[in-house]
C-alpha cells in the first residue's frame, strides 16, 4: 500500500490504499463521497463520471495511483461556491426545473459531463450537447429533458 495525495472538491485528500484501487471505490468507500454512482463497472455507462483536472473520466476505470497530485471534482463539489449563497449549482437547478433527473443513477455523472462541457465554453446547441454527454447512458428520460436543462444553462441571459 502507498499513500496517494490529491485534491478532491478543492480539499486535500490522502489515502493509504493499493495503487490499483479504483478511484470510484476510493471516493465512495474511503472518502465517503457517495454521490458518484457505480453503474456498470466497465466504463460503458458514465454513472461514475467525475472530473480529473477538468476532464471527464469514468472513476471505475481510473486507478488511484493515476490521481496522485491531481484535482478530482465530484458531484458533491459541483455546488461548493453556490452553497455559500445557499443554493445549488445552476446546472443542478436546471436539472430540477426541467425534470432531467429520474431514478438518479445517471444524474451525478450526467451533471459532471455537462459541467465539463459548459466549463469548456459549450453553447446551447443540441447536437454538441448530445455529443458531450454521449458517454453517459440514461434509461429513464430519453435525454430530451437533460438536453433541455443543459441548453437552459448554456443560453446567455438576454
Amino acid at each position: 500500500m502507498s499513500a496517494y495525495r490529491f485534491l478532491v472538491n478543492g480539499a486535500p485528500a490522502q489515502v493509504d490504499v493499493p495503487g490499483m484501487r479504483r478511484l470510484l471505490d476510493v471516493l465512495r468507500d474511503d472518502l465517503g463521497l457517495t454521490g458518484t454512482k457505480e453503474g456498470c463497472g466497465e466504463g460503458e455507462c458514465g454513472a461514475c463520471s467525475v472530473l480529473l483536472d477538468g476532464q471527464v473520466v469514468d472513476a471505475c476505470l481510473v486507478p488511484v495511483c493515476q490521481v496522485e497530485g491531481r484535482i478530482v471534482r465530484t458531484v458533491e463539489g459541483l455546488s461548493l461556491a453556490a452553497r455559500e449563497r445557499g443554493s445549488l449549482d445552476t446546472l443542478q437547478e436546471a436539472f430540477l426545473e426541467h425534470g432531467a433527473a429520474q431514478c438518479g443513477i445517471c444524474t451525478p455523472g450526467m451533471l459532471m459531463a455537462a459541467r465539463a462541457y459548459l466549463d469548456a465554453g459549450g453553447g446551447p446547441d443540441d447536437e454538441s450537447i448530445r455529443e458531450a454527454i454521449a458517454g453517459n447512458l440514461c434509461r429513464c428520460t430519453g435525454y430530451t429533458k437533460i438536453v433541455d436543462a443543459i441548453v437552459a444553462v448554456a443560453t446567455p441571459l438576454e
